[in-house]
């Protein structure tokens, strides 16, 4: 297609993304306020055992309406994930050879699986002993566990995040070696390195400095490191027949 017609492709496809994840993030924020979950209690758990009245403290009017609007947005974009997929596919897929087609799909569906596992055991695994270290080892006579809805929020998304971003290492490592930047001889002779790295990595992207969460998180960080090693051995050898065909179809013409 002329440069203008793909412009042209991409905004409408780029406009029925948006709408997808509009309509994710309406539905989700109407069914969590017209529904009996009470996400708000249900994020809000692993604090309340080390609060003064069991209950976090809200400073405006509007805490509560963020604190939805946020899980919405997050659960919006999940619901919403296959069609912004779709319509990624669409895109690029025209440009792609039927090796790179094969490969995009089960990137892009172990890349959403690596996130909400990143957030799964941010909330689940990480948060609970870090809040319990934080609260209960630097206690006062003087000073009693009180917390704000914005600073408890603030700090449980900032965690699930990094978690969840962190966990896209394999996607990066697979994508590094198919475009030949990296290959599993030099992986495998950096683990060392890799296992300093990932606990700097981790000291870097979790919001406290406890070491509860910095254990927690380089634990499953090396264990995804070596799992990359295995997918970048994968691609290598694809992309090495692949090169190998092509050099014996240019020597024959």
């Amino acid at each position: 297609m002329p440069f203008l017609d793909h412009l042209e492709e991409l905004r409408w496809r780029l406009f029925k993304s948006v709408l997808a994840l509009a309509v994710g993030v309406i539905v989700t924020f109407i069914v969590l306020l017209a529904g009996k979950f009470d996400v708000i209690l249900f994020l809000a758990q692993p604090v309340l055992p080390y609060l003064k009245d069991g209950t976090l403290m809200t400073t405006g009017p509007s805490d509560n309406f963020k604190i939805i609007l946020s899980a919405s947005v997050g659960v919006g974009a999940v619901l919403a994930s296959p069609v912004l997929v779709w319509q990624a596919w669409g895109f690029f897929s025209p440009a792609m050879y039927k090796h790179e087609k094969r490969v995009v799909i089960p990137v892009l569906i172990g890349a959403a699986l690596l996130f909400l596992a990143g957030l799964a055991l941010a909330y689940y695994v990480a948060l609970p002993p870090t809040l319990k270290f934080l609260l209960t080892s630097f206690t006062s006579e003087a000073v009693k566990p009180q917390m704000t809805t914005d600073k408890y929020f603030g700090f449980l998304f900032g965690m699930a995040f990094a978690f969840g971003i962190a966990f896209e290492l394999p996607i990066v490592i697979l994508l590094l070696t198919a475009l030949g930047l990296v290959n599993p001889t030099m992986l495998s002779r950096f683990r060392r390195h890799a296992f300093v790295a990932c606990i700097v990595g981790a000291a870097i992207i979790t919001p406290g400095s406890d070491p509860t969460s910095l254990v927690v998180l380089t634990i499953p960080l090396y264990f995804l490191y070596e799992v990359s090693i295995f997918l970048s051995r994968w691609v290598y050898k694809g992309r090495l027949k692949r090169e190998a065909r092509q050099a014996a179809m240019d020597a024959l013409g």
